[in-house]
């Protein structure tokens, strides 16, 4: 049992790691990008505040999970950014072998329990998926937007792209997703995405 707990320990200094992943959206009230630690805590902490509007029921406590793990990975894999399509070209693979890595870290159950959090993000199947692809689709899109598209200005984004990548929002919330193409329309017309 103690051998089982120093895994346990070895794993969750392990996770700290992803505090060092950082992503191409920039927080509020400092002059960086923010990392995946509080992405991850952000998507997480929208799921209670937006679950009303999610298209199907979901529970609420394993969308929270799915959101903390979905990005765990990235410790070894990076991040990729989502409008650099060469980036993502390898992006499965690289995630696959990284999430072998990370958590064989733990034992049975966990190992399983944690794992599976993950690949039901990547699969996007269930209701839970749906919506915390849902969250991590909107809130870069909410910080761009309060950072006068400073992401999206930087890295000459169209459009097209953004709505592309909001198009995904539709699977958890019909209505969260009109919300976004609103959004992002507003961006375009403010000069911050690139009219196609």
């Amino acid at each position: 049992m103690e051998d089982n707990l120093e895994k346990i320990f070895a794993f969750i200094v392990e996770l700290d790691k992803v505090k060092t992943v950082y992503r191409q959206t920039y927080i509020l009230g400092e002059d960086r990008a923010e990392n995946d630690a509080e992405h991850s805590w952000h998507i997480a902490m929208m799921v209670p505040l937006l679950s009303r509007y999610s298209n199907e029921p979901i529970d609420e406590g394993r969308t929270v999970k799915i959101c903390l793990a979905h990005d765990l990975v990235e410790i070894y894999a990076g991040d990729t950014y989502c409008y650099d399509p060469k980036a993502g070209e390898d992006k499965e693979k690289r995630e696959k072998a990284a999430a072998e890595k990370l958590f064989s870290l733990l034992e049975e159950p966990l190992k399983s329990e944690i794992y599976s959090l993950w690949t039901e993000f990547e699969g996007g199947k269930t209701p839970e998926a749906k919506f915390a692809a849902a969250m991590d689709r909107l809130q870069p899109l909410l910080l761009n937007l309060e950072r006068n598209g400073r992401s999206w200005i930087q890295h000459g984004v169209h459009f097209s792209q953004a709505e592309k990548r909001m198009s995904k929002i539709k699977d958890g919330s019909e209505i969260l997703h009109k919300a976004a193409i609103s959004k992002i329309t507003e961006a375009k017309n403010k000069g911050w995405l690139i009219s196609d």
